[in-house]
């Protein structure tokens, strides 16, 4: 199976030019996943901007909706789940608490802990958004067979489980 003629293809083709003592075979892969992941992310971001969501936004209300009822979660909890500073999570939580789709709110049976709680309007937001992300992802994976969907996503599962140990 030959590789199609695409960007990475000739950026290689220049550094094998330019560079023949050096493999460049791994730009590639690695490459091909950067620029990937690029194209991936707007067509991402599209569906959370019809939902009037940003990036930031929609992970912090999945994480708040995938934790089940009562749909909450402490602040430093929501950082460590979502993978940002405590810093940014103050601002997206900010930016939610003024949509009116999360409150803050002392924990039930400690009032010195603060938590993050989905609103009824989070809620109904996040289940429509999370719906309609599901649908996009389907359609951005549904461009390649399913038998080399399973198989990238083993090696991708594979891949990651080396830097996430």
């Amino acid at each position: 199976m030959s590789l199609p003629d695409d960007r990475v293809a000739q950026i290689q083709a220049e550094w094998r030019r330019e560079r023949p003592d050096l493999d460049v075979s791994p730009q590639g892969v690695v490459g091909r996943l950067h620029r990937l992941a690029g194209y991936l992310t707007e067509e991402l971001v599209t569906v959370y901007e019809r939902h009037g969501l940003g990036e930031g936004e929609f992970d912090v209300l999945a994480t708040l909706r995938r934790t089940g009822a009562p749909y909450e979660r402490a602040p430093g909890e929501l950082a460590a789940h979502t993978m940002v500073t405590t810093g940014a999570m103050t601002k997206r939580i900010d930016r939610l608490v003024a949509a009116g789709l999360v409150e803050r709110r002392a924990a039930q049976g400690d009032g010195r802990r603060r938590i993050v709680a989905l609103t009824p309007a989070g809620l109904s937001a996040i289940d429509a958004a999370f719906t309609d992300h599901m649908a996009n992802e389907h359609r951005l994976v549904g461009q390649i067979p399913a038998q080399d969907r399973a198989a990238l996503e083993r090696i991708l599962a594979r891949w990651l489980q080396a830097y996430e140990r």
